[in-house]
Order: C-alpha cells, then sequence, then structure tokens
C-alpha cells in the first residue's frame, strides 16, 4: 500500500522513491542555510585562527552574508557533527558548509532520478530530466569537484551574493581563465 501511494501518478505532487531521499535532504540543506545564514558564528576560513563572519547576527546584511567555507585546516576532509570535539567547534571550522553542499547535491542529484520517474511511470521520455543534469554538472562542479582538486573546502564558493562575486574573482586571480587561449 505504501509503495503503491509512493509510486502513484495520481497524487497531486509526485514523491517516486527517489523523491524518499530528496526530500529530507533538501529540507535539511534548506533549514541548514537558513539557520547559518541567519545565526553562524565566524568561520577559521583560512585556518590561521583569523575568523571570517558571514551571517546576519554578526553584522552583515542580505547582501554582503554568506556561509563561509569550510576551514582550510580540514581540507577535504568529511567533517561530521560527530567528529568534532563541540559544536561550537563544529561551527569554528564550517561545518555547516559541508553539510549544506553535500545535502545539497545529494537532494538536486536525487531530482533528476524523480524527473525520470515520473517520466517513465507516465511513458514519456526523460528529456527534462536529461536537461537538469547540465545545471547540477555546474554544481557539482563549484562545489565539489574544484574544491576536491585544490585540495580544500575552503576554495569552494562561499554560498551568498557577494561570496559568489568573491569567488569568481578570486577563480579568475589565482587561474587567468579570461586570458586562456
Amino acid at each position: 500500500r505504501f509503495c503503491t501511494w509512493i509510486t502513484s501518478t495520481e497524487n497531486r505532487l509526485y514523491i517516486g522513491w527517489f523523491g524518499v531521499l530528496m526530500i529530507p535532504t533538501l529540507l535539511t540543506a534548506t533549514s541548514v542555510f537558513i539557520i547559518a545564514f541567519v545565526a553562524a558564528p565566524p568561520v577559521d576560513i583560512d585556518g590561521i585562527r583569523e575568523p571570517v563572519a558571514g551571517s546576519l547576527l554578526y553584522g552583515n546584511n542580505i547582501i554582503s552574508g554568506a556561509i563561509i567555507p569550510s576551514s582550510a585546516a580540514i581540507g577535504i576532509h568529511f567533517y561530521p557533527i560527530w567528529e568534532a570535539a563541540s559544536l561550537d567547534e563544529w561551527l569554528y571550522n564550517g561545518g555547516p558548509y559541508q553539510l549544506i553542499v553535500l545535502h545539497f547535491l545529494l537532494g538536486v542529484c536525487c531530482y533528476i532520478g524523480r524527473e525520470w520517474e515520473l517520466s517513465y511511470r507516465l511513458g514519456m521520455r526523460p528529456w527534462i530530466s536529461v536537461a537538469f543534469t547540465a545545471p547540477v554538472a555546474a554544481a557539482a562542479a563549484v562545489f565539489l569537484v574544484y574544491p576536491i582538486g585544490q585540495g580544500s573546502f575552503s576554495d569552494g564558493m562561499p554560498l551568498g551574493i557577494s561570496g559568489t562575486f568573491n569567488f569568481m574573482l578570486v577563480f579568475q586571480a589565482e587561474h587567468n581563465i579570461l586570458m586562456h587561449p
């Protein structure tokens, strides 16, 4: 009965088996993003004990606020909450960034699967899910592949408006992409 309800195309909102994983991961990423954007303490992004504030409660506004990437001291190591000695340490080292990014990437990959699953159930061709793979690949490149290539999540794009522009300027400065032949 539950399996029939999950895969039913008669529901107002299609869930599907991919949706069973997509919904909690995207809700987690969204909830942590909102909480961290409003109230996260400063993060030691460079690993030199000089924290950078990105949340609204620490003096930023909607434009300058951002979720600061994980500390360079963490590198590309997986840094879940239970690996830190305390919640304060996890916040100080930028743990919310990894939590948000990894849950977000898993959630949008499940969204692709859910799009495919819905088209399969309706007997349609899966071009919508194929088209959505391009922005997902771009997000994975910026949030996962590039930091792994650089050796640290601290090189990932901060999650905010000014953080996005800062990332573009730093990317150009370090890799000279505009003058590349």
